[in-house]
């Protein structure tokens, strides 16, 4: 870290000898410029050579003008760049647009008082493709609310870096997404993101990407998504988030006003986030194999808290505290592949009946439901409004074990489909208590049509035993 840098994070008294360096060193360094006969700009690349760093009112940009900064930015960070050098950012506004961000950048601004406002014009605030070891640092990039251009997704850009890092940035205003992060690696921590119209932070087929310990508030269509084009291995990692007040301004069913949202992204890990007030869920995952799901802290989502869906083979779903939902974890879609997952020591409560669109195929109020290869245990359920667990749908269940569960004040503890060419589930151990209606029940589809199989069982494809069922 530079002696710039190391200066703007203290406001003690230690700073001060340092002031006068920095005079002292400006003046060495203007002197050595007057008798080699280079100008002001050859002499602050100078001082930087002392200090690490180039100041931008050194290179003739200044913080808290009126006009248009772009032309006097892009030159400053040229400048820094080609002599190798960081470029400081005093506090203050900074109006530009479409700036480039050429390879080797490192700009550092002052936490919370380096604003780039972006000045419209159909463009974007700033952007980089095919570049490496870009990294900003303690800046606020401000939208201010203005259009962005057709060509681009979001406010800031980026496309094939390698070595991207952002780091206790502000991203605020975005008409579009905040941050769109295109086959990048690095990554992107403790920034706050707040006030996008579509989402957040949106990654595109990564590299190796993380992104840790962020604050994404009040982003109309979702908060992080993680996607790819094609279905293949992605390996991004979310984790220590905070996602909070996700709207879904496009409606539809899900595919919009999710905290964390999956989307073709194989290996993905996504835990010890906190994610409250979703429109739909906390975290989906549409046709993302091997997806790790863990330790978070899902609240008051407007549909299901956490599902994996459609054509993924491989969840694991665990430890994670859904208060507040429509569905506290759903594991669907053997019908078109989804399939093989892991579902353990949740603790899911306070479920709504009540969804967001009109109920279909089971409805709303279900604490668990899972079809296919699935084991589900260690797992504490209560007030489910529909059923406790629902295990399969119509046909399609296929090796379900759940056993050591906790199911408490559900309308019924656990729901099994009875439907013919239904495959096997075993339902060993469990703790039902307060059922309103059964205990264990079979359905075809939305109907029972069975008495409480706790009590008797004739269905061949059922094990049901060991449960302990009370009022």
């Amino acid at each position: 870290m530079s002696q710039k840098t190391d200066l703007i994070r203290r406001s003690d008294d230690v700073t001060r000898p340092d002031l006068s360096r920095r005079l002292f060193l400006a003046g060495t360094a203007g002197t050595l410029a007057c008798l080699s006969g280079t100008g002001p700009a050859s002499a602050a690349i100078q001082v930087a050579d002392l200090r690490g760093s180039i100041d931008a009112p050194d290179l003739g940009l200044l913080p808290d003008q009126h006009a248009d900064q772009s032309s006097a930015f892009q030159h400053a960070l040229n400048t820094a760049v080609e002599n190798g050098r960081a470029l400081f950012l005093p506090g203050g506004n900074y109006p530009v647009s479409n700036i480039r961000f050429p390879s080797g950048t490192l700009i550092v601004g002052v936490p919370g008082r380096t604003r780039l406002v972006y000045q419209g014009g159909g463009g974007l605030l700033a952007s980089t493709q095919d570049t490496s070891h870009i990294s900003l640092s303690g800046v606020v990039f401000d939208g201010a609310n203005r259009s962005l251009g057709e060509h681009t997704e979001g406010l800031l850009d980026f496309v094939n870096v390698t070595d991207l890092r952002l780091e206790d940035c502000i991203i605020s205003g975005s008409t579009k997404t905040a941050i769109v992060v295109t086959r990048c690696s690095g990554e992107i921590r403790g920034c706050q993101i707040s006030g996008a119209a579509e989402a957040g932070i949106w990654s595109n087929e990564a590299k190796g990407l993380s992104l840790t310990d962020n604050t994404v508030q009040d982003c109309a269509a979702g908060g992080i998504w993680i996607h790819r084009w094609s279905v293949g291995e992605d390996g991004t990692i979310v984790s220590g988030n905070r996602i909070e007040r996700i709207a879904s301004r496009h409606g539809g069913t899900g595919q919009w006003g999710n905290g964390i949202n999956v989307f073709r992204a194989g290996g993905v890990v996504i835990s010890g986030n906190r994610i409250a007030d979703c429109a739909f869920s906390a975290i989906r995952s549409n046709s993302g194999s091997n997806v790790q799901i863990i330790g978070n802290s899902c609240l008051r989502s407007g549909e299901a808290a956490i599902y994996s869906e459609f054509e993924f083979e491989g969840a694991v779903i665990s430890n994670n505290i859904v208060d507040g939902a429509t569905t506290g974890i759903s594991v669907a879609n053997f019908m078109q592949g989804g399939r093989m997952a892991v579902v353990s020591g949740n603790l899911i409560r306070n479920l709504s009946d009540i969804g967001p669109y009109p109920a279909e195929v089971a409805g709303f109020g279900i604490g668990i439901s899972v079809e296919a290869d699935t084991t589900v245990n260690g797992n504490v359920i209560e007030g489910a409004p529909q059923y406790g667990m629902l295990l399969g749908w119509g046909p399609y269940l296929r090796n379900v074990a759940v056993s050591q569960n906790v199911l408490k004040d559900c309308r019924t503890g656990i729901a099994v489909t009875v439907v013919e060419d239904a495959g096997s589930a075993s339902i060993q151990g469990n703790i039902i208590q307060g059922s309103k209606d059964l205990a264990i029940a079979g359905y075809r589809w939305t109907d029972q049509v069975t008495g409480d199989l706790s009590q008797s069982n004739d269905w061949e494809h059922l094990l049901i035993a060991g449960n302990i069922v009370r009022d």
